[in-house]
């Protein structure tokens, strides 16, 4: 008579073993990828419109007369969303 058990280790349960250290390794692999992540993103307070003119300004996609009237509009009047300028 054939026996056709030959032990824990045989036939699919390697497949399945296999499977389970491909899902752990997924799963620390996301775990690392979220915390590296986490710790690249730009700290400290968002950029304010005044930091964005200046910004513009110095890397020359402005001229200083744009400057100093998108300045004026800044200090001058309240262009938050949804009012009008």
């Amino acid at each position: 008579m054939m026996h056709w058990y030959s032990g824990p280790w045989s036939g699919t349960a390697w497949v399945g073993m296999a499977l389970m250290m491909l899902l752990w390794a997924a799963v620390i692999g996301l775990a690392v990828w979220g915390i590296a992540r986490a710790a690249s993103a730009p700290q400290g307070r968002p950029e304010s419109a005044r930091d964005v003119l200046d910004r513009r300004l110095a890397a020359g996609e402005i001229d200083a007369e744009e400057y100093a009237q998108a300045r004026h509009l800044l200090q001058h009047h309240d262009v938050s969303p949804g009012t009008p300028a």
